[in-house]
């Protein structure tokens, strides 16, 4: 079976030019009227942020009012709410910008899929299996996919494809296309866990609150920060930009006890510019620009620097990245290469790396409907006077982990990483220091 490419997914879905799933029947109708007026309240939404707030104010040479027009004349013939969603995300996708999306509205079915996969190098690879789901039947981590829903999965579409599966078209089953470490090839029709979401919601101190803050308390469990000693060898796991003055003060007062330091960026999404100017100015004894933003406004496009903070750690300085390395965390293993401050190894990064507001929006009376349009306010060009927006960190060595390490739960970058940095760890143990954690479902 010929596979298609994961730009297909999206000129076929997303450009609305035709449709992924079948065509609907002759007597199926489109959506109706009132649904028709929302999801046009959506695009207008969309329309008005990015004319107002886009970093570019020529948008990129696109005549902006046409496309509007074009993408507003297909909501009427969408046949259901997720293709009239996927107008939206189509007409914002003709900016190939990686910080510009639509955000829809919560569905009235949460899917968790039971797995999760990232890539390594140019392919993509089953990564966590949750137990006791139809995923830890079928599948299992170190698969290589070469699949998707009949669709192929690769490092230059990954980010669209997670997007439009995730979020634009959360799917009750996925058929992969599955390559076994031992090099065998399977297919297998995975099952999500459906569990309904709540239509309205009570946000009084009743029991819809409770369980909003215990869920954002386990998600920000999950995703913390972790500083683990190894030997002379400092180990900082940094899942997420989201600390505070205090949290980044203690990781390098540890860190500072150590002769070196291995910053894990590895799977980071990136996060709070402040935080990347705290951590920037930690790592370096002296004020260091991280870029100059270029925005819609010159008063604006001021440089992006980190000063000097407290106690700088000046040991060796080590630098993981992969390809779910992003934002902030581009920014930060690019500044240590240009600065000279330190190593950076792993994957080539991501390659997006801009900055961006987002814009909730919401309609309705009695019941609120929210979804929202995050809108890119600036590119960030480094000292070399480039971006690293679809380009991406090249790190000093590249060093992957194979389909056999994944497997065996065994990581040879941070084990390699911790030798370079003057300790010892073999790879079976780093691959036990930062299990990962799910959320409740």
């Amino acid at each position: 079976m010929k596979l298609k490419s994961s730009t297909q997914v999206l000129i076929a879905v997303l450009a609305c030019a035709a449709w992924a799933a079948p065509a609907a029947p002759a007597q199926q109708r489109a959506i109706d009227k009132e649904t028709q007026n929302q999801i046009s309240d959506m695009l207008r939404s969309a329309y008005e942020e990015v004319s107002k707030h886009y970093y570019d104010p020529k948008l990129q040479g696109i005549d902006w009012p046409a496309r509007y027009q074009k993408y507003a004349a297909r909501i009427a013939t969408a046949p259901d709410l997720g293709e009239g969603f996927r107008v939206v995300a189509a007409f914002l996708s003709g900016l190939n910008d990686s910080h510009t999306f639509f955000v829809p509205p919560g569905r009235a079915v949460h899917y968790d899929s039971g797995y999760r996969y990232a890539l390594v190098g140019d392919r993509a690879f089953i990564t966590q299996v949750r137990p006791r789901t139809d995923a830890s039947a079928k599948l299992h981590i170190g698969d290589e996919i070469l699949g998707m829903n009949a669709f192929a999965v690769n490092r230059r579409d990954f980010e669209d494809v997670q997007y439009y599966f995730n979020t634009l078209a959360p799917q009750m089953a996925m058929k992969f296309d599955l390559r076994a470490p031992s090099g065998d090839v399977r297919q297998a029709l995975v099952t999500a866990i459906a569990k309904p979401t709540k239509k309205i919601m009570d946000l009084t101190e009743g029991q819809d609150y409770v369980d909003l803050v215990r869920q954002e308390e386990d998600e920000d469990h999950a995703v913390r920060s972790l500083v683990v000693d190894q030997g002379d060898v400092a180990i900082w796991k940094l899942r997420h930009f989201d600390l505070d003055i205090d949290q980044v003060e203690k990781a390098i007062g540890i860190a500072r006890k150590h002769k070196a330091l291995v910053l894990d960026l590895r799977g980071n999404p990136g996060g709070s510019i402040e935080t990347l100017r705290l951590i920037a100015g930690s790592l370096f004894g002296r004020e260091v620009k991280i870029s100059d933003p270029v925005t819609r406004k010159e008063k604006d496009s001021k440089p992006m620097k980190a000063s000097r903070h407290g106690q700088p750690f000046d040991g060796k300085l080590i630098v993981l990245v992969d390809a779910g390395s992003a934002s902030c965390s581009e920014l930060l293993a690019r500044v240590v290469q240009l600065e000279h401050r330190g190593t950076v190894i792993g994957d080539k990064s991501a390659g997006a790396v801009m900055e961006a507001r987002y814009y909730p929006e919401s309609m309705g009376v009695d019941t609120r409907i929210f979804y929202g349009v995050q809108v890119t306010s600036a590119n960030l060009i480094m000292s070399d006077g480039k971006s690293l927006e679809k380009t991406g960190v090249t790190p000093d060595e590249l060093l992957l982990p194979s389909a056999a390490d994944l497997a065996a739960g065994r990581d040879p970058v941070l084990a390699h990483a911790v030798e370079q940095a003057g300790g010892k760890l073999d790879a079976e143990a780093a691959g036990k220091m930062f299990p990962y954690e799910w959320l409740p479902i």
